[in-house]
């Protein structure tokens, strides 16, 4: 399914028929259509992109590929197909639209007192009330599996309103640009795991991204990051590997996503 949707959005035609005004880079929603097959998608010209301090211009959309091209080399499949490719505003990337759900059940602001059993803490906090309130996560392997991926990615953005639970009950994970910087600079509300031992089948997989991003992979991520970018994914498998252990925030560091919704 992956590889016919890549290639409906790599060289279908592009309508376009708004825009996500809530994202800070531009964001156009439309429809991509080939011989009669259409689909709708999220179309992010890099001329839209918004300069950042910390990431070089006119790179978010390269990391946004990058992101799906590891998710699908590790068999996985938490990123929506996403391609880059020319459009009706220049280059930039096409990802496949997702209707979502609500991912309530899976991530939350609950009252201290009413954590779900089972979930993981992420931090606590207040509401506009002053209520004590609590953002938190369900023990999912599908999450687990997205903060694996989001450590080798160092995702800075792992933000609750960047999953996405489609139909069929499946998790995806968007909003890749600012991903694979060589600094650390892992932000997500994917924190409940800190210290815990990843799951077995995380071995396995860890074990071949280390291997790929050393060879078949690694070349091709190079059209869309640095071979430094890459190097550094690398060495962040292997340090998973080696500890075992899901990584915890560090205290000198903005561990969590603003805002975090």
């Amino acid at each position: 399914m992956n590889a016919d949707a890549e290639v409906l959005l790599t060289t279908g035609g592009i309508e376009i028929s708004g825009r996500l005004m809530e994202a800070s880079n531009a964001t156009l929603f439309g429809k991509v259509s080939l011989d009669g097959v259409s689909s709708d998608c999220v179309y992010k010209p890099i001329r839209g992109e918004r300069p950042l301090w910390d990431f070089p211009d006119g790179t978010l959309a390269g990391r946004e590929v990058a992101t799906y091209l590891l998710s699908e080399a590790s068999g996985w499949s938490l990123v929506p197909p996403t391609v880059f490719r020319d459009g009706p505003f220049g280059p930039g990337m096409c990802q496949l639209w997702i209707d979502s759900a609500d991912v309530s059940s899976l991530l939350d602001i609950v009252p201290a007192n009413a954590v779900p059993t089972g979930w993981r803490r992420v931090f606590e906090g207040y509401s506009p009330d002053g209520d004590e309130v609590v953002v938190a996560h369900a023990d999912d392997e599908r999450l687990r599996r997205l903060a694996v991926l989001d450590v080798v990615s160092n995702n800075a953005d792992r933000k609750g309103g960047h999953l996405l639970i489609s139909a069929d009950d499946r998790l995806y994970g968007v909003d890749h640009g600012i991903c694979w910087h060589t600094d650390n600079k892992l932000r997500t509300v994917l924190w409940g795991w800190a210290g815990d031992r990843i799951p077995e089948e995380a071995h396995e997989v860890l074990e071949r991204l280390e291997r790929e991003l050393d060879g078949d992979l690694g070349e091709q991520l190079c059209e869309y990051v640095t071979v430094e970018e890459v190097l550094a994914a690398r060495r962040r498998a292997g340090r998973l590997l080696r500890t075992g252990r899901f990584p915890s925030p560090k205290r000198d560091s903005r561990a969590i996503p603003w805002p975090p919704f």
